[in-house]
């Protein structure tokens, strides 16, 4: 047998024991024999690789890391379902009233009842029977591709097993991760000293969102089918059932846990049989779902707010669990925000050992009362986040101290603050405190700020984790050979890198300003200080009664200002980033006066040539301002199509209102 037919033979072969092992649970062959037809064949398509086809099973084992995931628009929007906020029996009467009160029905329908697994959804393209594309839902119009990671799925048809394939077809599903594939993925893990996964969602997700693919193929992942997108070439069943039953046959595993089922009632006892076996399945789930199972019927329907009216998620209460609180650390977030975490003794609550739980800020820790050595009720909040749910009063220590948020941040020991109408507490440092490192450079190379194209945040993730870089000053003193060391950095890259920053040092004092990333101090704010103060060293010493006598700038804004400027550090990083050769120009303020000087501007709507940023160029490079909301020092509101409350209130303040041709008459008079 020539080479081509005998791989030919061996992936049909091997296909046909994927599918009894993967999707039935039913294999014929022992693993040792499957792996001598799976060395064939790898072996033939290595000394012939012009025979190896994209259906291949080798194609399962991973290849070439990606550099980035690319974005893939769905033809068939996948939306996310609405949920039913009641945990009861209520839940699906509430949801067929609805339906039948929109199909002006009185009478008992039929739905489908399946599981809501606790995995990733993802969107499954063929074409004549191959699978192209896998994506992510993402933001339901645009996901991402996970081709290379999906394709090592072994419940997921490298090809559709029909004798006639559609032109197109898409299966919506769920990849997860069973209980008992999850547990044993740790041990092993474990045992060789590695990292551990969470928890199997979560594991799930982060395998199919890996860039190497050859780590999607290490995890035991599993799939199930529950839908479709885009269709063409291919007759549709009459209801959703019909469609399940289409899919299993075409080779993708659907779960067994479902039903059809007539009127609420049916539902309820359905949401509750589940509810009991829940933990008993071999994997995850947080609720039921219902459809219509009338297609017809689903297209009558539609949808609202991006959420089919024929369908709804039925959850459960999340799982509790009695623990210990063994104290309370303060965690600094990438912002500087300061929060209270609870570190309890560990606890199983739904599947998973939880041993802390947010407080989420001083109020909300106060309002709970909670104080260690309490005994606190646990629950995992939608069944992913753990808080706490109540302390138990009567066990609590007499002597157990209440909890007071500190002072200073317990990172950098500079200030912490708390606005007054905010609920956050924050460390002052910024460009110092070094849980602020990353997310401050971040936003300091930003296109907006100093602009220094080339520095992301993966960059920024080694410079400040290899010690390169502390502060955004450090930038201008990086040497070529350090950076060529970093990974992925050769010799030209670290030189681009290097020349970007170089040219980021001619930038405008509203800019250098901006880059700063004082809290409150937006773009906008930034200018107004630019073209108030002129020079950066009046802004330095400027005090609040100076501060507020500029127009939209208020107390709030003032003393996030003066914050950021009483904290040492802060300035000598200032100072280190005007020594580095960051200059603009002298008296930046006087340049910006024009026609429109002193005038607000609000733009709202889309206009018909001008993006937002355009207009917004346009108007301050004659001396204008742009706000992002009317108030009664607003002078003109430039509306475009959907204009939205913007214009409600400019017409009840008796603001002008114009449109983009009337603004540029007014630019060019």
């Amino acid at each position: 047998m020539e080479a081509g037919e005998r791989a030919a033979a061996l992936r049909a072969e091997i296909e046909e024991h994927d599918y009894r092992y993967y999707v039935l649970d039913a294999p014929v062959v022992t693993d040792a024999e499957y792996d001598v037809l799976f060395a064939e064949l790898q072996a033939i398509e290595k000394e012939y690789p012009g025979l190896q086809t994209p259906d291949s099973p080798t194609r399962r084992v991973g290849g070439k890391p990606l550099d980035l995931f690319k974005p893939v628009r769905h033809a068939v929007p996948m939306l996310s379902i609405h949920t039913e906020t009641d945990f009861g029996p209520e839940g699906a009467f509430a949801f067929d009233s609805r339906v039948r009160r929109e199909l002006a029905e009185n009478i008992a329908l039929e739905y489908a009842a399946e599981l809501k697994f606790d995995g990733l959804a993802i969107n499954l393209r063929y074409e004549n029977g191959l699978l192209v594309c896998a994506a992510t839902r993402g933001d339901g119009e645009t996901g991402e591709d996970v081709t290379a990671n999906a394709r090592t799925v072994g419940q997921i048809p490298l090809r559709l097993r029909a004798a006639l394939c559609p032109e197109i077809f898409e299966v919506r599903g769920e990849i997860y991760m069973k209980r008992r594939d999850f547990e044993r993925f740790n041990a092993r893990a474990r045992a060789r000293g590695e990292k551990t996964l969470s928890n199997p969602r979560n594991g799930a997700a982060g395998s199919i969102r890996q860039l190497d693919s050859k780590i999607a193929a290490s995890r035991p992942l599993s799939f199930f089918a529950y839908g479709l997108g885009e269709v063409k070439g291919w007759a549709v069943p009459e209801s959703h059932d019909g469609v399940l039953a289409a899919l299993e046959e075409m080779g993708f595993p659907v779960c067994e846990e479902r039903a059809v089922l007539c009127g609420p009632a049916g539902l309820a006892d359905f949401h509750r049989r589940i509810g009991e076996k829940r933990p008993r399945l071999p994997f995850d789930i947080d609720g039921v779902v219902y459809k219509v199972n009338s297609l017809f019927l689903q297209r009558r329907l539609g949808f609202v707010s991006r959420e089919p009216r024929w369908a709804v998620a039925h959850k459960y209460p999340p799982e509790e669990a009695y623990s210990e609180v063994l104290g309370i650390d303060i965690q600094v977030g990438r912002t500087g925000t300061l929060t209270p975490v609870a570190k309890l003794a560990p606890v199983l609550v739904g599947g998973v050992t939880v041993s802390s739980a947010t407080l989420h800020n001083e109020d909300e820790a106060r309002r709970k009362d909670v104080r260690v050595g309490d005994t606190v009720v646990v629950r995992r909040a939608g069944d992913v986040i753990p808080e706490i749910v109540r302390v138990v009063p009567e066990k609590r220590l007499a002597s157990a101290p209440g909890f007071v948020m500190p002072k200073t941040c317990p990172v950098c020991d500079s200030a912490a603050a708390r606005a007054g109408d905010e609920a956050a507490t924050r460390c002052t440092a910024g460009l110092y405190c070094p849980a602020q490192r990353k997310q401050a450079l971040i936003h300091f190379a930003s296109r907006r700020a100093m602009d220094i194209e080339g520095l992301g945040e993966k960059l920024i993730d080694q410079l400040v984790d290899s010690g390169l870089v502390r502060t955004p000053a450090d930038l201008y003193r990086l040497d070529p050979a350090e950076l060529i060391r970093l990974e992925r950095m050769a010799e030209k890259s670290a030189r681009n890198l290097l020349e970007a920053i170089e040219k980021s040092k001619q930038t405008t004092l509203a800019r250098f300003i901006y880059a700063l990333g004082i809290r409150n101090v937006g773009e906008t704010t930034a200018k107004d200080l630019a073209k108030h103060f002129g020079k950066l060293e009046n802004i330095l010493v400027a005090d609040e009664d100076a501060l507020i006598r500029i127009d939209e700038i208020g107390p709030v804004v003032a003393a996030s200002l003066l914050q950021f400027l009483g904290e040492r550090h802060n300035l000598e990083i200032v100072e280190r980033l005007k020594e580095s050769g960051i200059v603009w120009p002298e008296n930046e303020g006087e340049s910006t006066r024009g026609k429109f000087s002193g005038k607000t501007f609000v733009l709202t709507g889309t206009l018909p040539t001008l993006t937002r940023d355009e207009a917004k160029a346009l108007i301050e490079a004659a001396g204008g301002r742009v706000s992002g909301s009317v108030s009664k020092k607003t002078d003109y509101v430039i509306a475009g199509d959907s204009p939205g409350s913007k214009i409600t209130r400019a017409n009840m303040l008796g603001i002008s209102v114009l449109d983009e041709t009337q603004l540029r008459f007014l630019i060019a008079e």
